[in-house]
């Protein structure tokens, strides 16, 4: 493929239309190819919006991750469990089971129930969520080896009241967070107060609650944010500084649980995350202990592993904006809505002469349904199809029938 690299999102180039080739993604004579096809085959054949899956490329970010954490010094002590909230497409989930590369973070009884049905035991689960009601633990009580952690004061009680003598994890939240430059909209934990977890001044309360109950806390998780890239591993460093406080009240700790939160770059000015760099970041803070580690990334595994595929309704100027509409809206594909992470769009032909810039827009009947301003694509004039970068995590998994636009597809490329 001309102009890729085989390394994770890496920029081949300081120019915006280039930056996002690697070697399954990017032009081969002069037409753009996904996972070894031909993007505009995927179009015509599978119509849109269409969201399509490369199996391999989600294997191979999950192989870069374990390459770091073993090249830091991790051995056989750390877990990588997919946050399969980014993404529960079933046949997805199944090659994971299949590759054993991964277990699975799940944050419903329904995520259990599916992550099961998909191959994956009980005992590859860990279980965080907050607000359960009284059916939700009733289904998780039926799984015997699911790791539980309790989110709350109420979450310990009612759980040693099902399970007394079991071993439980505790949801941590240390009052700083980090995300990806500081869009706070992607913190878990910061100078608001969030619903997520038990805070310090709560801690020793939880301690002797678990205690009471014939309860052993043997893990902490936290998580503390998500979308982070290199210059913000510093703030994570020092989010875990501040999270190991909680590891160190307690002395039945076997694992501790730094949640996710891995980036992948949505511009050309972001670069990668230097994931060497942050594996030995967490090996500082974790050589030497006895317990061991588990990681939860979900944006970094499935994210750039996913292309939506949209055909072009029109292109029309209006004053100083050429709008490029497609059929489908933020309803299917929310975050550059909700958290302002645009979607580089990617025309199906590279272009060979001047750029235009083009803002791409959706068919919902709301004022926030844009998906990329100011995008540089070749003259759009004669294309049928359109496709989005990073589409692969929290699109579909988040996707609503609003103004009843929610019909998509989705399909997995072996």
């Amino acid at each position: 493929m001309q102009s890729a690299l085989s390394d994770s999102n890496t920029v081949v180039e300081a120019n915006t239309a280039t930056w996002w080739q690697r070697e399954d993604l990017g032009y081969i004579d002069s037409e753009l190819c996904f996972a070894g096809h031909r993007v505009q085959d995927l179009a015509e054949q599978f119509g849109t919006p269409t969201f399509v899956y490369s199996l391999q490329r989600a294997k191979a970010n999950l192989g870069r991750l374990h390459t770091a954490l073993r090249d830091a010094g991790f051995s056989d002590n750390y877990r990588i469990l997919y946050a399969m909230k980014a993404n529960r497409f079933a046949p997805m989930l199944t090659g994971l089971n299949l590759s054993g590369l991964c277990g699975i973070d799940a944050c419903s009884p329904q995520e259990v129930e599916l992550a099961v049905s998909c191959g994956f035991s009980a005992a590859d689960i860990s279980f965080t969520a907050g607000s359960l009601s009284k059916d939700d633990y009733r289904i998780l009580n039926r799984y015997q080896d699911l790791n539980i952690n309790c989110d709350s004061l109420h979450a310990i009680k009612t759980w040693g009241q099902l399970r007394p003598g079991a071993k439980i994890g505790v949801r941590v939240n240390p009052g700083v967070g980090v995300s990806r430059e500081g869009n706070e909209r992607l913190q878990y934990a910061g100078r608001a107060i969030t619903k997520f977890g038990i805070y310090k001044e709560q801690f020793h309360e939880a301690i002797a609650l678990a205690k009471e109950c014939n309860l052993t806390i043997s893990r902490i998780h936290f998580h503390t944010g998500c979308g982070y890239l290199t210059p913000q591993l510093p703030q994570l460093d020092e989010v875990i500084r501040t999270c190991l406080w909680f590891v160190d009240q307690c002395d039945s700790i076997e694992r501790v649980n730094i949640g996710g939160g891995l980036g992948v770059p949505h511009f050309a000015e972001d670069g990668t995350l230097d994931l060497n760099a942050w594996a030995s970041m967490l090996f500082s803070h974790f050589e030497g202990r006895s317990f061991k580690l588990d990681v939860e990334p979900g944006e970094y595994v499935m994210k750039d592993a996913g292309l939506l595929l949209l055909s072009k309704t029109y292109l029309e100027q209006k004053a100083d904006t050429l709008f490029l509409g497609v059929d489908a809206g933020f309803n299917i594909a929310p975050e550059p809505a909700f958290y302002d992470l645009r979607f580089q769009p990617l025309a199906l032909q590279q272009g060979s002469g001047n750029e235009q810039k083009v803002t791409v827009i959706g068919n919902i009947n709301e004022a926030l349904d844009v998906f990329f301003r100011d995008a540089m694509l070749p003259d759009m004039t004669d294309a049928e199809f359109i496709a989005l970068l990073n589409a692969g995590a929290y699109s579909t998994s988040m996707a609503s029938n609003h103004c009843m636009r929610g019909q998509l597809k989705e399909y997995l490329l072996v």
